[in-house]
């Protein structure tokens, strides 16, 4: 649903309890537990890393009695439409042999204040 290649899930309470490990096989057997499981609850705080991708969230989960039936989860939030990876630098910054010598010198003639 977030689009996360390799995530690292813990709960976000001090301890570090990680929920998800993107280390092949540390967190198998947590595959079949509930959340409730973990302590887990209304108003309980995921945090949520991706560091192949530099992808970050904070998940705030909320009980809801609401849902359509047969849907386990929703996603709601102010900033759905910037969920997923950051998007990469565009191709005409090509940097070759590590050098960018394409660089200038900044022209700007304006007063600083």
């Amino acid at each position: 649903k977030f689009a996360m290649v390799a995530p690292d899930v813990q709960i976000d309470d001090g301890k570090g309890t990680i929920l998800i490990s993107s280390e092949e096989g540390e967190t198998e057997a947590n595959n079949h537990r509930k959340l409730s499981d973990f302590g887990i609850r209304n108003g309980t705080r995921l945090q949520a890393d991706d560091f192949l991708q530099d992808y970050t969230l904070l998940i705030n989960v909320l009980h809801s009695e609401d849902l359509e039936k047969d849907v386990e989860f929703e996603v709601v939030g102010d900033a759905l439409e910037r969920i997923g990876p950051k998007p990469s630098e565009p191709t005409s910054r090509n940097i070759s042999n590590g050098s960018d010598d394409g660089a200038q010198p900044s022209t700007s003639t304006g007063n600083q204040h």
